[in-house]
């Protein structure tokens, strides 16, 4: 283990060193890494900000059940709810670097088992309060406990101990997890007074606006933080976040000039929106993907057979054709594409068969009674249509494949992870220790294929501390295989962030994190 601290020092246990820099120099190690995916694109660097004004957000992916707990964000409102009103230890940049924020710096022990992160000193609260280490500590450990339903509760489960001592806040983990700075920018871990024990759904962060009003389901407003400890963000005023789930609407918003942004551009508008007077419309390619969900423990889903009928039974290039417009690439029913480091492109590509998903199908001795798969709008852009494409190519297979459509609002609460088969969409984590141990670990509370298999966590567990960047490479892809072949997750494509800004809106970052730069635009951009 000597060897480890050889390869990351100074410059790589230090915040600021690039992904590149790190990348090169973590090789031997099989350190989990984020391919730099995106360009800057309409940003102009030298441009001096322009403080002021209000930005507009049209956003579908919101609900009237939304929650401003971080531990229960699920869908694209609650993210940029967050993303405005509070921050991380860490974030990930467009080109995959780490940025401090919170905390200041980072380094790890010899053997990558104990991390300390030095806790930034000043920066307020909302409510007045000067956050400490053990604000840190309580966020990370309410976000550890069983009863939070925290979206990071997988990924907390390998830490066996937080503590602190003077400004440091001090990890132990399990194992050597030379990705947990990574892990911990998670966006569910914003950092709130007392880890938000006492409330966690008060709106309280560190971020650059303070939540004004927020009505779930119709609109959130924001005032700039007076007292917020970065003067390179946050330049509007105010924010106004409104939510429009219908697509159509969105769009229509925009172009009157009634919002400045609109995420969830559908690919089959995006051109024809683009050409509209000023509106320039952005698409940036990441880890995100449309999904079909089956729980494995739930009939007639816990039929392996079965499973692996549907799989054949979807035509993912149709689909990427016809719902993507180019816009993305196909999948092959695990969440792991070519962005992520130590991808094997040599697992062979699952394709389109009626004859094999016939076969399955009648080995599966299913009888015959329509197989019900649910779906809305706000799975997705164009998820009905999605659905309806693998209706009639199932249907060639001789599945009796039935869509029925569910309302946009409580999609998320009453839909999703409760119903045995739906359609979803995962917008991916920087590394893919995150990706499977947030929704394919055994324990995970958002494993949303209800799949458990002990090869696949006991590989996920050796991967996670694995420094060989070969074997771990070869762990990564025994268990994408085994989710392909075992799991419940339909995976047919992988989405780009397709969005729409008005020009007068600059500062504007390509980031393929996640949507509308990685939930940061409200905070890093202005208007001209």
């Amino acid at each position: 283990m000597n060897n480890y601290r050889k390869f990351l020092t100074p410059g790589i246990l230090k915040s600021g060193m690039s992904r590149r820099a790190f990348i090169a120099r973590t090789s031997a190690l099989g350190v989990g890494a984020v391919a730099a995916n995106s360009m800057f694109g309409r940003m102009a660097m030298a441009q001096e900000p322009v403080k002021g004004g209000t930005l507009r957000m049209g956003l579908g992916g919101g609900s009237s059940t939304t929650s401003l707990d971080p531990a229960l964000i699920a869908s694209q409102v609650p993210f940029h709810v967050v993303r405005a009103y509070g921050e991380q230890l860490l974030e990930v940049n467009a080109d995959g670097s780490l940025n401090p924020r919170l905390a200041e710096s980072f380094e790890a022990s010899d053997d990558a088992k104990t991390w300390t992160f030095k806790i930034r000193q000043g920066v307020k609260f909302h409510n007045g309060e000067t956050m400490t280490p053990e604000d840190v500590r309580q966020t990370l450990l309410r976000h550890s406990d069983e009863d939070s339903k925290s979206g990071a509760l997988g990924i907390m489960r390998g830490i066996s101990d937080i503590r602190v001592d003077g400004e440091n806040l001090i990890v132990e983990v399990d194992v050597p997890t030379a990705d947990l700075p990574y892990l911990l920018s998670d966006f569910h871990l914003a950092i709130q007074p007392g880890g938000g024990r006492e409330d966690p759904t008060a709106g309280i962060g560190t971020g650059a606006y303070r939540i004004v009003e927020a009505e779930p389901g119709v609109r959130y407003t924001f005032e700039k933080f007076a007292d917020y400890w970065d003067d390179s963000r946050g330049h509007f005023d105010t924010i106004e976040m409104t939510i429009i789930n219908d697509a159509t609407a969105r769009n229509a918003a925009l172009q009157s000039g009634q919002v400045d942004i609109v995420n969830q551009v559908a690919p089959r508008v995006a051109g024809l929106l683009d050409r509209a007077p000023n509106i320039t419309v952005d698409h940036v390619a990441g880890r995100g993907h449309y999904v079909f969900i089956m729980q494995c423990d739930q009939p007639p889903f816990d039929n392996r057979e079965l499973r692996n009928a549907l799989k054949y039974a979807i035509n993912r290039e149709e689909m990427v054709e016809k719902i993507l417009r180019g816009y993305g690439s196909v999948g092959n029913d695990f969440p792991i594409n070519e962005s992520y480091p130590l991808f094997d492109d040599s697992i062979e590509q699952r394709t389109y068969d009626p004859e094999k998903a016939a076969e399955l199908y009648k080995a599966s001795g299913h009888d015959g009674s329509p197989i019900i798969l649910r779906v809305a709008e706000t799975a997705f852009p164009g998820a009905v249509d999605a659905a309806q494409l693998f209706q009639q190519s199932a249907q060639a297979a001789g599945i009796p494949l039935e869509i029925q459509r569910e309302p946009d609002d409580g999609y998320w609460s009453d839909v999703w992870n409760n119903t045995p088969f739906c359609a979803s969409y995962w917008d991916g984590r920087p590394v893919q220790d995150q990706m499977y141990t947030t929704a394919y670990l055994s324990s995970a509370d958002w494993n949303d294929t209800h799949f458990y298999n002990e090869e696949f966590d006991e590989l996920l567990l050796e991967a996670k501390g694995e420094l060989d960047q070969e074997t771990r490479k070869e762990q990564y892809s025994q268990m994408a295989q085994i989710l392909r072949d075992e799991g419940g997750l339909i995976c047919p494509m992988f989405n780009e962030f397709v969005q729409a800004v008005s020009t007068d809106v600059q500062g504007w970052e390509e980031n393929g994190v996640f949507e509308l730069m990685n939930g940061l635009a409200p905070v890093k951009c202005w208007k001209a």
